[in-house]
């Protein structure tokens, strides 16, 4: 039996190729229509992308308008491995852990 990496021991390419798997396995089954297949694997892709982001590059208290959501801010109070915890601008009024690849850096 193989040893797989576990995600936060690949380089930058490796999880590249790793997301790009969980893509194609994402598209599969959307063709399909296994819909919660489909579900985990974007999800798996997601959470694989917050290890390309360097968490020093968040900061704690800004609001980050969110990738994949028109008009959706949300403000970190504290970044915990590859999750930003923190709330939802106009939304609900508990505290949530997101990715940290669902935070537009480039503002």
């Amino acid at each position: 039996m193989s040893e797989e990496k576990k995600w936060i021991q690949m380089s930058g390419s490796e999880l590249r190729d790793v997301i790009a798997i969980y893509r194609e396995k994402a598209r599969k089954a959307e063709m399909l229509g296994i819909v919660n297949e489909y579900e985990v694997y974007q999800r798996k892709a997601l959470i694989a992308e917050s290890y390309l982001v360097n968490p020093d590059d968040i900061t704690v208290g800004k609001v980050y308008r969110m990738i994949g959501t028109e008009d959706a801010y949300f403000k970190v109070e504290r970044v915990k491995g590859v999750f930003a915890w923190g709330f939802r601008l106009n939304g609900e009024a508990y505290e949530e852990g997101i990715p940290l690849s669902l935070l537009q850096l480039d503002q």
